[in-house]
């Protein structure tokens, strides 16, 4: 069984570019950062804070998102990811993840993953 470290945290930082940016606005409007890619790096955030606990073949797929958009991130900026685990229950890992713009909190909230062994997941999906 994998040996977890709870309490064990993770940052990974992006600069919000036109791949993560808002288009629906317009050309008048704001590129800021999408909620959607803002979960997504905050589930990638977590996951990779993980990887390196589980056991070979092992993986983690996202199960759970609860978080809230507090603030807009415009193009341009640095946004930091962070992650840190707070529990783990059988194959549920549970995560606060929060990403910030300098002093501001952009989004914040908890994450849950399931641990998967790879090829089982693949059979079950494709069977």
């Amino acid at each position: 069984m994998a040996d977890f470290e709870i309490g064990a945290s993770r940052e990974e930082t992006i600069v919000v570019g036109s791949d993560y940016a808002t288009t629906f606005l317009g050309p008048e409007g704001p590129r800021v950062l999408t909620t959607p890619r803002m979960i997504g790096f905050m589930e990638g955030t977590s996951r990779n804070l993980v990887l390196k606990m589980l056991d070979p073949g092992m993986d983690t797929v996202g199960t759970h998102v609860n978080v809230y958009h507090r603030k807009a991130a415009p193009m341009g900026s640095a946004v930091i990811f962070s992650a840190r685990l707070t529990a783990v229950n059988n194959k549920r890992l549970e995560f606060a993840v929060k990403c910030t713009m300098g002093d501001a909190v952009i989004g914040e909230g908890t994450h849950e993953r399931a641990m998967v062994d790879v090829k089982q997941f693949k059979q079950r999906v494709e069977g």
